[in-house]
């Protein structure tokens, strides 16, 4: 009796452990979390199933003694030897077990704040807006911010008719963003921008800023040539629209064309497609609610955007992208966009209802090579019914022409930019960033004017940019920049800038 009580313990370890190996290499390779924790759950299992066979084989050995006087002694002798190595052993898988428990939460912690990887620009999003598309499953959580102080150059002193100062120098929290982002599975993803601006929505001298969703979109996955995108998008237009964190641009501004010719940051409420007709060739392409002629003015269509907040949508726009990056040209970009859509919103202008077809075309390239980063852009703008609009404009502001003034038919806008990083030649090999810029821009939002109305020279502009761009670290930067702006007639005042900005 005492054989085969000693015989039966062993072979309910033995097969224990070799279960217990069977779960450990099916660890190596597992498909899921919840994978993961069947396997801890079998174990625990397994850990109950031998304290159970050891108090099973301890009974029967309690019972050979009474059977077997004789060996009463050497049978608590061999009962203390055996518990004590099964104890061992269910200890041993307990503490394995735990160890993996461990790594499992770690790994649930990871899949909803994931370790930073090499931050990377996806499907025409900015870096840290593509945080989402990196993770297996779960939450995404990304963001930037910028701040910096302006110095009104040359316009010191010049008072507003109430007598505020016109152009005073100034201390900004320009932006705070956050990226959310959920992977429900492979092939549906949410992705978002929230943006607080300028430090408060508070009352009174404070109701400076605003809190607002950039954008807010659902993605499904469905080939890597035809992908659809719907919610509040973000318009595939120029190079800044879309990747606008301020590691990846020159100076603590955005490019002015950018802003007022192509009205960055834009998005409207639609739908659309996304993929790659090639690796080399990417497009983007949506229908989105059309722009609100109301808000066109000489200053252009900016104060056109939706914004996705009720915004019209009696009519639609039709907006698409195309970038192609040649493999042969590492570091090469070529693109061009297009907007073609009507902004009357069955609304009457000047007593008429009129379509004010609206269209923009872009195109433009960037080069990277080594330590040098050029970009050149080009935007030109048409606007149908400018001259409707315009006297739309002259009589809500009793025909004296002011306030949101002469509507220009045509508009255009250029830049280009250059940035050398210099640190290598002073640093071997370093990782930190530090590039003298140059900028040049030339715009004009009144390039067309209706007939028998004037045009305004002061919109005729170019300006001249040039400053330091250092990055300590590959997510942090900090800028100083000067700005020199021209007219056709009219000084306008230039500024210093001196700010920072960050990605996560």
């Amino acid at each position: 009796m005492k054989f085969k009580s000693n015989s039966l313990v062993k072979r309910l370890l033995f097969t224990g452990l070799i279960a217990v190996s069977a779960s450990v290499e099916a660890l190596e390779k597992p498909q899921t979390m919840e994978d993961m924790w069947k396997i801890i759950q079998a174990q625990q299992k397994q850990i109950d199933d031998m304290k159970a066979s050891m108090s099973t084989g301890e009974d029967k050995i309690q019972a050979s003694k009474g059977q077997n006087p004789d060996n009463k002694d050497l049978a608590a002798t061999e009962q203390k030897t055996e518990t004590k190595v099964a104890n061992s052993d269910v200890k041993n898988l307990e503490r394995k077990t735990n160890i993996l428990s461990q790594e499992v939460e770690k790994l649930r912690t990871n899949l909803a704040i994931p370790e930073e990887k090499q931050l990377k620009s996806s499907y025409g999003m900015g870096p840290a807006a593509s945080k989402v598309y990196q993770i297996g499953k779960g939450l995404s959580i990304g963001g930037y911010g910028e701040a910096f102080y302006q110095d009104v150059v040359s316009d010191q002193g010049k008072m507003n008719v109430d007598g505020t100062l016109k152009n005073p120098s100034n201390a900004d929290l320009e932006r705070i963003v956050m990226y959310l982002g959920y992977k429900f599975t492979d092939n549906i993803l949410f992705n978002s921008e929230i943006e607080f601006e300028h430090g408060t929505t508070g009352e009174g001298s404070e109701s400076k800023g605003e809190v607002s969703v950039e954008f807010a979109s659902l993605d499904f996955f469905i080939d890597p040539i035809a992908n659809i995108r719907a919610g509040l998008v973000l318009m595939p237009m120029g190079m800044v629209n879309r990747i606008h964190e301020p590691l990846f641009f020159f100076g603590n501004h955005r490019p002015v064309v950018e802003q007022v010719i192509i009205p960055s940051t834009w998005r409207e409420m639609g739908a659309g497609f996304f993929g790659a007709i090639t690796p080399e060739l990417t497009y983007t392409a949506y229908v989105v609610n059309g722009l609100n002629a109301e808000g066109f003015s000489s200053a252009g269509i900016r104060e056109g955007r939706g914004g996705g907040s009720q915004a019209l949508a009696e009519n639609f726009g039709y907006v698409g992208q195309v970038n192609y990056d040649p493999e042969a040209l590492p570091g090469v970009n070529v693109g061009g966009s297009a907007y073609v859509g009507n902004s009357g919103q069955n609304q009457a202008f000047d007593g008429q209802k009129v379509n004010v077809l609206t269209q923009i075309y872009e195109s433009h390239v960037q080069w990277k090579y080594r330590g040098l980063e050029f970009r050149a852009l080009g935007s030109w703008g048409f606007i149908s019914d400018a001259a409707t609009l315009s006297a739309a404009n002259a009589a809500a502001n009793d025909g004296k022409g002011n306030g949101q003034g002469v509507v220009g038919s045509q508009n255009y806008g250029w830049y280009s930019e250059v940035g050398y990083d210099v640190l290598p030649w002073l640093i071997k090999d370093t990782q930190q960033y530090l590039a003298p810029f140059f900028r040049y821009e030339k715009l004009n939002t009144m390039a067309g004017t209706p007939d028998t109305f004037s045009n305004d020279p002061t919109l005729n502009q170019h300006i001249v940019q040039f400053g330091l761009q250092y990055k300590p670290i590959s997510q942090v930067v900090i800028k100083a920049d000067y700005r020199n702006f021209s007219a056709a007639s009219g000084d306008l005042p230039d500024d210093f800038n001196l700010g920072f900005g960050f990605i996560f």
